[in-house]
C-alpha cells in the first residue's frame, strides 16, 4: 500500500510542478489567467463501512482551477489593443465557433476585419453608413474607403453684435418736388414698419405755402420736408429786353414783403441775378441757367433767369419798362425724404402724396458693399461645402440701421450674405432684418421668431466663377422647409442666427457649428471606454464604425481552456450573458492598453519549492518502502 501512496502523491506533485511551470511560463501572457492544483485524499471503504481505524491510500488531483483576477492593465502604443477593465470577455469567431478570450490584442486583416493573433475575428455591434450603432452582432469590420462628402445644409451661427456701433447705412425714399397746389387739401397717416401706430397729416389747407405744409408733413417721425420756391422768368425777359429797355424795373415780392432789388446800371441777366443776391435776404438767391421751355431736344436752350427762395415762401416777379406789368406768383414745392422706418402711406383726402410715395424707390446712403468696410459694422466668415464635397467660402455681413419707430426698446441690423464674392439670398436686392428687443435679444429676422434663414439661390461655382457640377438651387424655392430633409437634392441650405445677441461688447463670434464636410481618408482609429470603434478622417471628421461587445457568465469557473488564451461555453459555465462594455455588470474598455497576466511569479516561486519538497517526500516513500520490502524478503 505504501508504494501506491507514495505514487499517487508523486503524481500529484507532478501535476502540481506542471500547474505551476504553466503559471510562470505564461506569466507574460497577455490576458491569461493563472491556476491552481485542488488536491483531495483517498479512502478505502467497503460497501458498509471503511473499518474503525482507516488508512489513507494517498491522494489525487480533483481539479484544476483557473483564478479570474483582473491582471494589470499595462499601455502601448497600439490603436486597436484593449484591456477589459472589469468583468467580461471578448467574443471572438473562429471560423464559426466562438471564444471567448480576455487577450485584447487586436489587428486588422486584408479584409478590413478586425482580428488576433491567430485570426479570430472580434465581434460587437456594427454601425450604418451614417455611423448609427445598431443591436445587430456581427463580425466587426474597418472600412478604408473614403468617406463620401456631405453637403451642408445647417449651419448655426451664435455671436454678438455691438450695440455701441454707429448706424453706417441710411436708406430712405427721396421724392421729387411736388407742386404746393397738389398737396393743398390733402390729408394722409404715416404707417411705420414696427407696427408703432400710424401718424396722421391734418388737412393741409387750400391757402397753406409751400412752407406750411412743409412743415405739417415735417412733424412725423421718420418724414423730413423742406420747402423751395423756383421762379424761372418766361422768354421775355432777356439780356437784349434789359439793355434796350429806356425805364427797365424789377421787383420781388416775398409772401407780403417787397424785396429791394436795385437795377440801375443792370443791361444784362447776369448783372441782374447779382442785383438780387446783393439784395440783402440770404434765402433768396438767383443765377443763369440754360433753360428748355418745351423739352424738345431739336430746339436749342435759351438763357433764363431763375430765382430761388430757400424757404418756400410764395414768390411775386415782374418786370418792365417805365410801368410794371402784373407779377406773376410762384407758389412753390415741397420735396420729402422718408427713412426706412416708414412703411407706407394711407390717404385720407387726396391721393397726390401716396402715388409719389409709391413711385419712389428706396435710395441708400452710404451703400453697403462688401469690399469696403467702411460700409458694415461687423462680419464673419466660414467654410461650406457642395454636393461634390468642394469648399465655399460664406461671409455674414451685419450693419446696423436705425432703431425703427421711437428706438426705444428695439433695435435693428441688416443682414447681408455672401459666398464666394457673390451675394446670396437675395440680399443683393434686399437685405434681411434682424430685430432685437431692450435685453440685447434677438425677436425675429425678417418676421421668422426662430431666426432662420433659408438659401436657395446659391449656385456652386469653380475658381474661374463657372457652375462646378454640383446640385444647385431646387426647383421650387418656395417648398424648401427647415430643418432640410436627407437626403438633400439641392444646394439650399439653412442659416440659424438663433442664439446672436446684441449686447454693449465687442463683436465676437461665440460658435459656427454647419454640418457638411469634404472627402477624407482613413487617418487612424479611436476607441472609448465603452468600446465604440471610431475612425478618424483626414477632412476632420470621425465616425462610429462599431462597438465591441463583452460576454460574462453566470459560473466563470465552468468555462472551459481551449488554448490561445481562450475559453469555450460549457454546460457549468451557463450561457453568455452579452453586452455592451461598461453597462451592467460588464467592465469598461481601456484603449490602447492590454491586459497582463495574472500570475504572481513570487508566490509561483514558492509553490514551485514546495511541490519540488512535495515530490521528494513521496519519492522518499516509495525507497522506504523498498526497503523495508527488501528487509523482508532477506529474512531466512
Amino acid at each position: 500500500m505504501a508504494f501506491n501512496t507514495g505514487l499517487s502523491g508523486l503524481r500529484a506533485a507532478s501535476v502540481d510542478l506542471d500547474v505551476t511551470g504553466n503559471n510562470i511560463a505564461n506569466a507574460s501572457t497577455v490576458g491569461f489567467k493563472s491556476s491552481r492544483v485542488q488536491f483531495g485524499d483517498l479512502y478505502a471503504s467497503g460497501f458498509l463501512s471503511s473499518g474503525t481505524n482507516p488508512v489513507g491510500d494517498g491522494v489525487r488531483v480533483q481539479d484544476v482551477k483557473q483564478s479570474f483576477g483582473q491582471g494589470n492593465i499595462s499601455f502601448t502604443d497600439s490603436g486597436l489593443d484593449m484591456a477589459i477593465n472589469g468583468d467580461g470577455f471578448f467574443i471572438l469567431n473562429n471560423g464559426g465557433e466562438i471564444r471567448y478570450s480576455r487577450a485584447g490584442q487586436f489587428g486588422i486583416d486584408k479584409e478590413g476585419f478586425i482580428v488576433n493573433s491567430q485570426n479570430m475575428r472580434a465581434q460587437g455591434y456594427v454601425a450604418d453608413d451614417d455611423g448609427n450603432l445598431s443591436g445587430i452582432r456581427g463580425d466587426l469590420q474597418i472600412e478604408t474607403d473614403n468617406l463620401a462628402p456631405r453637403r451642408t445644409t445647417s449651419l448655426e451661427t451664435s455671436l454678438n453684435l455691438d450695440s455701441r456701433q454707429s448706424v453706417l447705412e441710411r436708406r430712405i425714399r427721396d421724392f421729387d418736388p411736388i407742386d404746393v397746389g397738389q398737396l393743398r387739401g390733402e390729408s394722409f397717416s404715416i404707417v411705420y414698419a414696427d407696427g408703432s401706430g400710424n401718424y396722421p397729416v391734418p388737412v393741409i389747407p387750400a391757402t397753406a405755402t409751400a412752407r406750411e405744409a412743409a412743415n405739417a408733413i415735417d412733424a412725423a417721425p421718420g418724414v423730413t420736408a423742406t420747402a423751395t420756391t423756383p421762379a424761372v422768368m418766361d422768354a421775355g425777359l432777356t439780356d437784349g429786353y434789359i439793355s434796350s429797355a429806356a425805364d427797365f424795373r424789377f421787383s420781388i415780392t416775398v409772401g407780403t414783403a417787397p424785396l429791394p432789388v436795385n437795377v440801375e446800371g443792370v443791361t444784362s441777366l447776369s448783372g441782374l441775378a447779382q442785383a438780387i443776391n446783393d439784395s440783402g435776404d440770404n434765402s433768396v438767391s438767383a443765377n443763369v441757367i440754360d433753360y428748355d421751355d418745351d423739352n424738345d431736344p431739336a430746339t436749342p436752350t435759351v438763357e433764363r433767369l431763375r430765382i430761388i427762395h430757400s424757404n418756400g415762401e410764395p414768390l411775386t416777379v415782374a418786370y418792365g419798362d417805365g410801368s410794371l406789368p402784373p407779377g406773376t406768383l410762384f407758389e412753390g414745392q415741397v420735396a420729402v425724404t422718408t427713412d426706412r422706418t416708414v412703411s407706407d402711406v394711407t390717404p385720407g383726402t387726396g391721393t397726390n402724396f401716396v402715388d409719389a410715395f409709391n413711385a419712389t424707390p428706396f435710395t441708400i446712403t452710404n451703400e453697403f458693399n462688401p469690399i469696403d468696410q467702411r460700409t458694415y459694422n461687423h462680419a464673419t466668415s466660414t467654410e461650406i461645402f457642395d454636393s461634390l464635397g468642394n469648399a465655399h467660402e460664406m461671409t455674414q455681413f451685419f450693419v446696423k440701421d436705425p432703431s425703427p419707430g421711437n428706438g426705444v426698446g428695439q433695435s435693428q441690423w441688416s443682414v447681408y450674405l455672401q459666398i464666394d464674392g457673390e451675394l446670396v439670398a437675395g440680399t443683393d436686392q434686399q437685405p434681411y432684418t434682424a430685430l432685437f428687443d431692450q435685453d440685447g435679444q434677438l425677436e425675429s429676422i425678417n418676421g421668422d421668431a426662430n431666426g432662420e434663414i433659408i438659401i436657395t439661390d446659391w449656385v456652386p461655382k469653380d475658381p474661374n466663377g463657372d457652375p462646378n457640377g454640383a446640385d444647385g438651387p431646387p426647383a421650387n424655392p418656395g417648398d424648401v422647409v427647415s430643418p432640410i430633409p436627407e437626403p438633400a437634392n439641392s444646394s439650399a441650405f439653412v442659416l440659424n442666427l438663433a442664439s446672436t445677441t446684441q449686447y454693449g461688447a465687442a463683436f465676437g463670434v461665440n460658435d459656427q457649428q454647419q454640418n457638411g464636410y469634404t472627402t477624407g481618408r482613413l487617418s487612424g482609429l479611436d476607441v472609448s471606454d465603452q468600446g465604440v470603434i471610431f475612425a478618424r478622417y483626414t477632412n476632420g471628421q470621425s465616425q462610429s464604425l462599431g462597438q465591441v461587445a463583452l460576454a460574462a457568465f453566470n459560473n466563470t469557473d465552468g468555462l472551459s481552456p481551449v488554448g490561445d488564451t481562450t475559453w469555450v461555453e460549457t454546460f457549468e459555465s451557463g450561457q453568455p450573458i452579452i453586452g455592451a462594455p461598461d453597462t451592467g455588470t460588464l467592465g469598461s474598455i481601456k484603449a490602447s492598453s492590454v491586459e497582463e497576466s495574472n500570475v504572481d511569479l513570487s508566490a509561483e516561486l514558492v509553490n514551485l519549492i514546495i511541490a519540488q519538497r512535495n515530490y521528494q517526500a513521496n519519492a522518499k516513500t516509495i525507497e522506504t518502502s523498498d526497503a523495508v520490502t527488501q528487509t523482508i524478503i532477506n529474512l531466512r
